[in-house]
Parts: C-alpha cells; sequence; structure tokens
C-alpha cells in the first residue's frame, strides 16, 4: 500500500480530521478565555451566585463558556470523524445532529448568560433599594431575578426548535400579575418614590436643614428618591417620603 492509498483512507482522514478539531478547538477556548478575560467579564460577574458556584468547583465563569466552545469544536470534529469513517449508515441522522449541536450550544449559551445577568440584576437591585425601609421592596431583586431566567429558558427552549407560543402567553400573563399586584401590594412604595420625585426636585428642605416630620425632629442628613434621613444627636430617623405629605414639613429655624 502506497502513501496516496493510505492517505486516502477514510479512517486516516477522519483521524486527521479528528486531531485537527482538537488542536481547533484547544486554540478557540483559550482565545475566548483570554478575550472574555480582557473585556472585563471576570470582574462583572464577581460576587454573584453564579460565579461563587463556579469557583467552589475549581472553576469559573469564564473558564465555562470558554470551554464550552471548546466542546462545540470538538463535537462537530468527532461527528465529521464518524461520518468521514463510514462507521454508521445514518447521513441523514448525523446531518440532523450536526445542524441540532450548533442550537444546543447557543440554547447552553443562553442560559448560562441569563443565570449571570439574573444574578447581577438582582445584586444590583438590591443594592440601589437597600436604603428603603420598606417591608415589600424584599422581593423586588427576587421577581427581577427570575423575570431574567424566564426570558433567557424562553429564549434557548426557542433555539433548539422547542414551541414556545404557550410559555410566551405564560409570560405575558406573568407580566399582568406582576403590574397589578405590584400596583396593589407596593402602593406605599410608589406614593413615597412619587413623593421623591417631588422633593428632589423641588427641593423644599435640604441637607443641614433643622426640620420636624411628623414626631421626629433632626437634621437633614440625605434624601433620596424613597426616604429622608435625619439624624439627632444619637438618633437616626429614617423616615418615607410619603410620611413628609402626610405629616408635613416644619422647618425649625434656630
Amino acid at each position: 500500500m502506497d502513501w496516496q492509498t493510505l492517505i486516502d483512507e477514510p479512517a486516516v482522514i477522519a483521524t486527521a480530521v479528528l486531531i485537527l478539531g482538537v488542536v481547533i478547538g484547544y486554540l478557540v477556548g483559550r482565545l475566548n478565555e483570554e478575550l472574555l478575560t480582557a473585556s472585563g467579564v471576570p470582574e462583572a460577574v464577581e460576587g454573584t451566585p453564579f460565579e461563587r458556584t463556579a469557583q467552589s468547583l475549581g472553576t469559573s465563569t469564564v473558564e465555562i463558556v470558554a470551554r464550552l466552545s471548546a466542546w462545540f469544536i470538538y463535537g462537530i470534529a468527532v461527528l465529521t470523524a464518524i461520518h468521514i469513517a463510514q462507521l454508521l449508515d445514518t447521513d441523514a441522522f448525523w446531518l440532523r445532529v450536526t445542524e441540532f449541536i450548533p442550537q444546543v450550544f447557543v440554547a447552553v449559551l443562553v442560559m448560562i448568560v441569563g443565570f449571570i445577568v439574573a444574578d447581577k440584576s438582582e445584586l444590583v437591585v438590591s443594592e440601589y433599594l437597600r436604603s428603603v425601609k420598606l417591608p415589600e421592596v424584599a422581593v423586588i431583586p427576587k421577581v427581577v431575578k427570575y423575570t431574567v431566567l424566564y426570558v433567557a429558558l424562553i429564549i434557548a427552549l426557542g433555539q433548539i426548535g422547542v414551541h414556545i407560543l404557550a410559555l410566551l402567553i405564560l409570560l405575558a400573563v406573568y407580566a399582568t400579575g406582576i403590574v397589578v399586584v405590584g400596583t396593589y401590594a407596593f402602593q406605599d412604595f410608589l406614593v413615597s418614590s412619587a413623593a421623591g420625585i417631588y422633593l428632589l426636585l423641588n427641593q423644599p428642605y435640604g441637607i443641614g436643614d433643622r426640620i420636624q416630620i411628623g414626631e421626629q425632629t433632626g437634621i437633614v442628613q440625605e434624601v433620596d428618591l424613597f426616604v429622608t434621613k435625619i439624624e439627632d444627636d444619637s438618633e437616626e430617623y429614617i423616615v418615607p417620603n410619603r410620611k413628609v405629605f402626610e405629616d408635613g414639613i416644619v422647618r425649625v429655624r434656630e
């Protein structure tokens, strides 16, 4: 058997394709890891539950995404090698598989990004609402997180050909329910935010002014969208802005 005949053997070509796929997959994985690191992804996902879970498993979000891209190329190389080597006479099946793998890759990537964005959104919303001393506010970060996850799930399922009309209808019902229930449950929250907008625009009092709101008297330390913080000696009062309109403001002149 001469070299030309050996090179033309399907098994040899399949082996070469497999080796080439492994090399390309490894290089693409490393390149993606460096690009994601250079673009600041590790800092963006730092502190999220997904990143903490990944680190507990000895890896990271960046490594998972990079390896996912490498595994995608490995999978294509394996399927191509099997097809070239004619190990299975199922051309139609492998054609369908090679069409399905990119869809699965995108779906998995969407879910990973969805988890990261959901976790980050929860952290950002929680941090923004930290100063709001209303019990209903605690549920808002969770609602934001699971809404992002649900949208990511719909997109991922759509990528792999699942009919998502029912899920879209459920999303519409869910959104409507959130608006209706939220409007009822967060009346104080909405009133306080509306009052906060008025106070920030008109500034009837500012930081350093001594005021009285209801039974609380003190020097204004901070005014934000939801609350007014006043301090008197060693005590600090956090007053919802709606109480400013309910109880009125008394500016104390010394």
